[in-house]
């Protein structure tokens, strides 16, 4: 009997199914790596996270504790949004190429399986090719298209100068969509939806203050503000900012100020915490009306 060929139709339809066949991944692979990889680079796998081993060639090797907590909550709200990429050992383990701070926080939120881009072993070259076509499509998402940069830089070991020219596009260009994927992930979601327009995502990835970029983000939606009046409102917040910037400074030590903007991170809202030399204070929490104010309880509610 003669052994069956896996045509282009057979990758798009049953990439994920092959996954977990050795057999006929064996075969597809054999026959046609380059559709494979091709496929693989806009198929996002769902996979057992213990089916997932670290890299032991993983450079780095210490991570910043709060910064992989607050991750850790945001994967438990909203889940993980930027897939971790993977090598494929065999069909039921895998090894962690990029995302090691994603699958760690990952494991804290004890998710059971998570997104991943699989690559081949040796696939380096095609995946490079594949990446940089992909980008060319009409239908990517500003989100996607920072997806793709990041993997070229992370996955084939690009500069932003060799990236630069790889894709033909301006090393400006490429910094404004990788401070994208630096954003919150309801700002990232919102621009995945088509809610916000890469004008929006990057004047309000030029802020600091996570509390004013959702709420700026909740203003955007509400009330169809132009990229200029985003722009506008922002620059007169950082006016404001500045000039109260030396009072507060001297009022609340630097330790407290953090705190103060990790309540301010987690509520997604203004918040103003106080305290006397005797330790005694208060911490407020302020909305704009009651669909702010129930979005507040139900996130209390919820842990």
């Amino acid at each position: 009997m003669a052994k069956k060929t896996l045509n282009k139709a057979d990758f798009g339809k049953g990439i994920r199914a092959l996954l977990a066949n050795p057999q006929e991944w064996e075969q597809a692979v054999q026959e046609n790596p380059q559709s494979v990889v091709r496929e693989l680079t806009h198929t996002v796998a769902m996979l057992p996270i213990n089916q997932i081993e670290a890299n032991p060639f993983q450079p780095r090797t210490e991570f910043d504790q709060t910064a992989l907590d607050e991750l850790t909550d945001s994967i438990r709200v909203h889940g993980l949004i930027q897939p971790v990429t993977v090598r494929r050992l065999h069909d039921k383990a895998y090894q962690l190429i990029s995302g090691e701070r994603r699958f760690r926080a990952s494991q804290m939120a004890n998710l059971t399986e998570i997104p991943a881009y699989v690559r081949l072993a040796d696939d380096q070259q095609m995946l490079e090719m594949a990446l940089i076509e992909n980008i060319q499509r009409q239908d990517l998402n500003a989100i996607e298209v920072a997806i793709s940069y990041q993997r070229l830089k992370e996955e084939c070991n690009l500069t932003d100068e060799t990236l630069s020219e790889r894709v033909g596009k301006q090393r400006s260009t490429i910094t404004n969509y990788l401070r994208l994927l630096k954003l919150p992930v309801d700002i990232q979601q919102a621009i995945k939806d088509g809610q916000l327009s890469m004008g929006h995502a990057r004047a309000l990835a030029g802020l600091n203050d996570i509390a004013f970029q959702l709420s700026l983000l909740r203003q955007i939606i509400q009330e169809g503000l132009s990229v200029r009046a985003v722009e506008n409102l922002i620059a007169r917040h950082q006016e404001e900012r500045a000039g109260k910037k030396a009072k507060a400074d001297k009022r609340l030590p630097d330790h407290l100020r953090n705190i103060q903007d990790q309540f301010r991170a987690y509520f997604g809202a203004k918040v103003d915490l106080k305290r006397n030399e005797k330790g005694k204070g208060s911490i407020t929490i302020k909305f704009e009306n009651d669909g702010e104010l129930n979005r507040l309880i139900d996130l209390i509610e919820s842990k």
